[in-house]
């Protein structure tokens, strides 16, 4: 049989070729220009190159927290303005003076009307302020501030000022001995006199802030051109790297305009490289991936959805590119295709992402064992429970061999930085986004896991357990039918999960009418017999359409529906044909009524259950069940399968045939053997030596 070879489609792969350059563009979009300092190192780590000295004069940057500390304490010292309003002193106590000439003389001796008006004007001079004002000046820690009577700025102490609650109490404190409190407050009323008359100038504060931390240097000292800055082995101190991190600027400064475009030119040298490997890899090695486009998206999604997060990442200070869970690239691949393709995908997705990393040696050994170690722990996904060891082994890896490259580039354990574990540890988390994502691929792309798969085999679902309970006999034929197929799938490395999923479902149409299937007439007759061949044969034929019409009132995958399309291909109900040509010498009979819709199988899978649903449902009519009458009847029905074209879409070989065949020759004798009769129980019987032989005979 021809290896298969999947044709030639120039749109489609103009179509494909079009998706790569715009995923290459996303990325390159996302990834940094700046000119990259060659050199790579970590405040309390040993220098790991040779003497450095400095190639040009450059000022040494202060260490943020020294530069903010400094911040805080100048602006400690920052006077804001305050603007006096002379009016308010004069109104309120112009208003004082006419309420006492008009209502209080009477009541109010003179000398009150004296002591209110010294008062006054000793608060108001003072200054009277809003206490939310005041509050905000506290919690900047402020001692003083500028009070401003245009065009006069005089500097004043904060506390000092009053708030109209303090002024008040200012007023009614300390009392001569012959003002009394009851009547400032009763009769006089003061508090009616007291309002703010000073207003913070926030705009001018707020200037004047930044002119002062304008003048505040961000520099602490200068390295003169040739100056010994690090050699080899030497710790990097907090001074070392003070210097080492001022140099990185200045380069990333000075190379900025000149390196921009050659950064880009490299970027897009790397990137597009390997791009047109992964395009190569997936056209030549994974035909039945590359065939249909949405696989490419799909594969394409992965890949830039991983690469435009580690450039956010990697821009962001804050967070670390080893949080991000690249492991789950493999495992979702490996979820709906292959190890090979998963590994391949991810090994790509980390080499386009170690351009940005900040040691990429570092980076690519562990996003590549841990890769491996995921696919390997992945061959074939199950159950759920396969994901969560996933994961617990993708934190161990991690774990050990940071340890092990940590071991070997320090050379000592104090050297190790914890924090990494956290990282490992955030990164685990963020793998069971796995789950989810799993779930969303399959609705959108229309893929069927293996996970999905199995839950769809459980024979207690409602569909399977109806299935049952209303055509016993062909349920019991496809559970049959099952085990034969996914032996076979089994031994020639094809999706044994999918054939023993497909075939439990493959004859879901006699549900409808279970009575006209011989598998479930109990009684031995078959209405069927009574009707019109071609009738007959209909009603043979429709089991495929009903079939898929359950399927979708059901919902259940394409994959499974494939199944049920295929199992007879576009062969004719054998029976009732033979009938109908007997019946009618020299006239070919209607293929709506006596042949199957197909399509033919058209992949391994599909192509195994035909085979299997053929000789299951024919091995019931052998008369004796011997080794050469089950060779016989598998060969012939095979021969007979090829012979008519059914198998000619499908990517198999002769030996993979052949394999398939001994596999259910192997079960029919098992299925099929001889059995012991046992003898019945005698009373009084006297066994010998030679009735036991006998017996045994």
């Amino acid at each position: 049989m021809a290896k298969f070879k999947p044709k030639l489609n120039t749109a489609s792969t103009i179509f494909k070729i079009f998706l790569f350059v715009v995923a290459a563009g996303l990325i390159l979009y996302a990834f940094p220009r700046e000119g990259r300092f060659r050199y790579q190192f970590q405040e309390g780590k040993p220098w790991r190159y040779g003497l450095l000295t400095a190639p040009y004069s450059f000022p040494v940057i202060k260490d943020q927290k020294e530069l903010a500390a400094e911040k805080d304490s100048l602006l400690r010292t920052h006077k804001p303005y305050v603007v006096v309003d002379a009016t308010v002193s004069t109104e309120m106590i112009g208003n004082f003076n006419r309420n006492y000439d008009l209502y209080l003389r009477a009541t109010v001796p003179p000398r009150y009307k004296t002591y209110i008006n010294d008062q006054l004007a000793l608060v108001y001079g003072a200054g009277i302020i809003s206490a939310s004002v005041r509050n905000e000046f506290q919690k900047e820690k402020l001692k003083s501030l500028l009070m401003v009577t245009k065009p006069i700025a005089e500097t004043r102490d904060l506390s000092s000022v009053f708030t109209i609650k303090e002024a008040y109490s200012a007023i009614l404190s300390n009392l001569p001995a012959r003002i009394h409190r009851d009547t400032l407050v009763r009769i006089c009323k003061i508090e009616e006199y007291l309002r703010e008359n000073l207003s913070y100038d926030r705009e001018t504060s707020e200037q004047s802030k930044e002119a002062m931390i304008g003048e505040l240097s961000e520099t602490s000292g200068l390295v003169q051109r040739g100056e010994r800055i690090i050699d080899k082995g030497e710790i990097v101190n907090a001074i070392t790297f003070l210097k080492l991190s001022s140099l990185k600027k200045a380069a990333e400064e000075r190379n900025i305009n000149s390196t921009e475009n050659w950064v880009l030119t490299g970027q897009i040298i790397w990137v597009a490289g390997l791009f047109l490997m992964l395009f190569l890899f997936i056209r030549y090695f994974t035909p039945e991936i590359y065939n249909k486009t949405h696989n490419i998206l799909f594969l394409l999604i992965l890949v830039t959805s991983l690469s435009l997060l580690s450039a956010l990442v990697e821009r962001n200070s804050t967070l670390n590119l080893y949080m991000i869970p690249y492991a789950i690239l493999p495992v979702i691949i490996c979820t709906f295709f292959n190890a090979r393709t998963a590994y391949f995908t991810h090994l790509i997705t980390v080499l386009i992402c170690s351009v940005i990393a900040p040691f990429p040696f570092e980076f690519l050994t562990l996003q590549l064992t841990v890769g491996m170690a995921v696919v390997l722990s992945l061959k074939e996904l199950t159950q759920r429970s396969q994901l969560f060891l996933c994961i617990v082994w993708s934190f161990v890896c991690y774990s050990v061999f940071y340890t092990g490259i940590a071991f070997i580039q320090e050379g000592a354990p104090n050297q190790l930085q914890w924090q990494m574990y956290v990282l490992f540890a955030i990164n685990a988390v963020l793998m069971f986004t796995a789950y989810l994502l799993i779930y969303l691929f399959e609705w959108i792309f229309g893929y069927t896991s293996n996970v999905t798969l199995m839950e769809l085999s459980n024979i207690n679902s409602p569909l399977l357990r109806l299935f049952s309970e209303s055509s016993p006999g062909t349920f019991q034929h496809s559970m049959q039918v099952s085990n034969l197929a996914a032996a076979a799938a089994q031994e020639i490395n094809a999706n044994a999960q999918l054939v023993r999923t497909g075939a439990l479902y493959h004859d879901l149409g006699k549900m409808q009418n279970p009575a006209y299937f011989t598998e479930n007439q109990a009684n031995g007759q078959n209405p069927l017999d009574q009707m019109e061949t071609e009738k007959a044969a209909k009603i043979i034929v429709d089991h495929v359409n009903n079939g898929l019409k359950l399927a979708n009132q059901y919902h259940l995958p394409k994959v499974v529906k494939d199944f049920i399309a295929t199992h007879h291909g576009t062969g004719p109900t054998r029976y009732f044909y033979t009938i109908y040509k007997n019946e009618h010498p020299g006239q070919e009979p209607p293929k709506e009524a006596f042949y199957y819709p197909g399509p033919n199988p058209f992949s391994k899978e599909t192509a195994i259950l035909m085979m299997a649903d053929t000789i299951e449902a024919a091995s019931h009519s052998l008369t004796e069940y011997s080794e050469s009458s089950i060779s016989e009847l598998v060969e012939k029905l095979i021969g007979r399968q090829i012979q008519e074209g059914a198998y000619k879409n499908v990517p198999i070989t002769f030996q993979e045939l052949e394999i398939i065949k001994s596999v259910f020759k192997q079960k029919l004798k098992s299925i099929y053997h001889t059995r012991i009769a046992y003898p019945e129980e005698k009373k009084k019987v006297v066994r010998n030596t030679s009735d036991k032989k006998t017996n045994r005979k």
